[in-house]
């Protein structure tokens, strides 16, 4: 049961799927990744807060009567 180049075309078509943006190839260093993360996660922690203590009715509330 051979099945001739049918594993090597596969292989092609996978590796052409992958989105090509993304990686480790980035050029940072671990600690530089992990300050940019960390910075990343404040804002978006930070944007919450402002979100809830400004009200923060964007529709997601399930207490309608």
């Amino acid at each position: 049961m051979t099945r001739g180049n049918q594993r090597e075309k596969d292989r092609e078509r996978a590796q052409a799927r992958k989105p090509q943006g993304k990686g480790k190839d980035d050029g940072l260093t671990p600690e530089q990744r992990r300050e940019r993360d960390a910075k990343a996660l404040q804002e978006k922690q930070a944007k919450k807060a402002e979100q809830a203590a400004g009200g923060g009715n964007s529709g997601k509330s399930g207490n309608k009567k």
